[in-house]
């Protein structure tokens, strides 16, 4: 925190509606956590601000006249120590793209003073620990409604064009706008391993590997997988190093 060690956070609020500016304002000076808030009407003008004062937090609105709050947000991403970017917004639609851009958090309006109050203490821990690989929580929506899935619990990702599916530990399976070569590039550090085209496997999920024929499958909490003849040498050295501690 660039100011939490003088007398609470910095926080940047940007809304260019001048009553849920005020209001957004007035509650985020009521927390005991924030102590300095800076508003401004545009994202030009957030932009400006950010180029010339450091903060904790940016709380933005989506949607706004000329650059909007996802577009600020992947301008802020570019920056060499971004700031923890949080959504403040009516349109609940615009979810998986604000933790495409790794939001903090999703605040829909109108805001509650505890629903920011969480909001604040997301920035505030995310300040103080970076998230190890296995913590990390993916964003998915069904039927209007973000949820949030330990990564830990899926066992396979199945492609479906430019989506990939997630399948949990649970049984449950959920879409997201992420194409599978994106998720193995940014995955495989936390043990998820390309078996096939279309799939990628959770390597802490895998049972058993079965061999019938020359046709190799692998086993995840039930369910049997086809492995690709050019990925099946590849998997089993990384299971075996994997058992062994290796890898």
């Amino acid at each position: 925190m660039t100011a939490g060690d003088t007398g609470g956070l910095r926080v940047l609020v940007v809304d260019d509606e001048q009553p849920a500016l005020d209001e957004l304002g007035f509650l985020l000076r009521a927390d005991d956590r924030v102590g300095e808030v800076i508003t401004c009407r545009s994202a030009t003008d957030g932009l400006r601000t950010l180029r010339e004062t450091d903060v904790d937090a940016v709380f933005l609105d989506v949607q706004m006249p000329g650059l909007s709050g996802l577009e600020l947000a992947e301008v802020l991403g570019r920056f060499k120590q971004p700031p923890p970017v949080v959504f403040v917004t009516a349109h609940e639609q615009h979810a998986v793209d604000a933790f495409d851009l790794h939001a903090v958090d999703y605040v829909l309006k109108p805001v509650r003073a505890e629903r920011l109050a969480e909001a604040v203490r997301r920035v505030v821990s995310g300040s103080d620990r970076r998230p190890a690989p296995d913590d990390a929580q993916i964003p998915v929506e069904r039927a209007g409604v973000t949820r949030f899935v330990d990564r830990g619990d899926i066992t396979h990702v199945e492609a479906q064009g430019d989506y990939a599916r997630l399948h949990t530990d649970g049984g449950e399976s959920y879409l997201v706008r992420i194409p599978l070569s994106t998720l193995e590039e940014e995955w495989r550090p936390a043990g998820f391993w390309r078996i096939h085209r279309s799939l990628l496997v959770a390597l802490a999920h895998v049972d058993e590997v079965r061999t019938d024929g020359g046709r190799c499958t692998v086993v995840v909490r039930g369910v049997e997988l086809p492995v690709a003849r050019r990925h099946t040498r590849e998997l089993r050295d990384v299971l075996v190093r994997r058992a062994r501690g290796l890898a």
